[in-house]
């Protein structure tokens, strides 16, 4: 996936722990040759060359990503979309922009991009892109997933302990052999060398959406790579957004789509969900926190 994935398991002895994450790695593997649209061969693939062609069939987990992925669409109003693989790549954060696109580029960026044009059909498990051009991807759910179906596969296996780190993706069970709770390091945004606050986490994911590493400035205003799928326009305005969730694959998605939304209207949608919490940092170094969060300050 592009992704460095490092996995820690609590185990009687380093041969029974080498064995189950050789069994996480496998997992990992498995669902790459799914979900990669680099893959010529994976399904995700088949599906984006046939878009505006003919639906594709594919294996239930696939569908049911897919399906799960759309909801999340319907939930934060479109924020997140895995159909954002449709966009041009107008936006560069390479330091080779010299100006921003025009008003006209920006909006043919997005035109094939929707999810409401994703076509399900849970009887034959088809999926069809009714656009030609028309693409998903899965670089905002998919190393959440991968981390979801890796633990539920240890926990199966009798591991009573460990942590699947996705690139800064973090999901935990259990406790650590001293019985203590896991802690997770949230960086601080403005100074990467520092952390600001530990959190216990025991049984969930935290994933942590960053964009102090890519971003252009044009007149004076900070424009970042997270761009709005529904408008081709450069998130601005937060820096860092950490989520909270049960399963890696929703707090992945939430923390992409915060961003998107912008601090009030992010918070609000966050503040409605069950047993999630996130923390945003703007870009001036303000911290705004759920409702039922606690954070132990450094």
């Amino acid at each position: 996936m592009g992704s460095r994935f490092d996995v820690t398991v609590v185990a009687n002895d380093s041969i029974e722990g080498n064995k189950y994450i050789d069994t996480a790695v496998a997992e990992i593997t498995r669902i790459e040759k799914l979900i990669s649209s680099w893959d010529a061969n994976s399904q995700t693939s088949a599906i984006n060359r046939n878009a505006g062609i003919k639906p594709v069939t594919v294996d239930a987990e696939l569908f049911e990503l897919i399906e799960r992925a759309i909801g999340i669409s319907k939930l934060t109003d479109g924020a997140f979309d895995i159909s954002y693989a449709s966009m041009d790549r107008i936006w560069q954060f390479d330091d080779s922009m010299t100006e921003m696109p025009s008003e006209e580029e920006i909006k043919a960026s997005v035109s094939k991009v929707g999810f409401q044009n994703i076509i399900l059909d849970k009887a034959k498990s088809t999926v069809f892109l009714k656009l030609e051009g028309m693409k998903i991807g899965f670089g905002a759910i998919g190393k959440g997933y991968a981390a979801d179906k890796a633990k539920d596969l240890l926990i199966s296996k009798g591991v009573p302990s460990g942590i699947i780190n996705a690139s800064g993706d973090m999901n935990t069970w259990g406790k650590q052999p001293n019985g203590k709770e896991w802690k997770v390091a949230i960086t601080n945004p403005m100074d990467k060398n520092k952390v600001f606050a530990l959190l216990p986490i025991t049984n969930g994911a935290v994933v942590t959406s960053g964009n102090y590493e890519k971003f252009v400035n044009f007149n004076g205003k900070r424009y970042t790579h997270i761009i709005d799928p529904r408008t081709g326009y450069p998130s601005s305005g937060i820096i860092s957004v950490t989520v909270f969730a049960p399963k890696a694959e929703l707090a992945d998605a939430l923390a992409t789509s915060v961003f998107v939304m912008g601090k009030e209207a992010g918070l609000d949608r966050i503040n409605q969900l069950p047993k999630i919490e996130c923390i945003i940092i703007d870009d001036k170094g303000n911290i705004t926190k759920s409702k039922n969060i606690e954070i132990d300050k450094l």
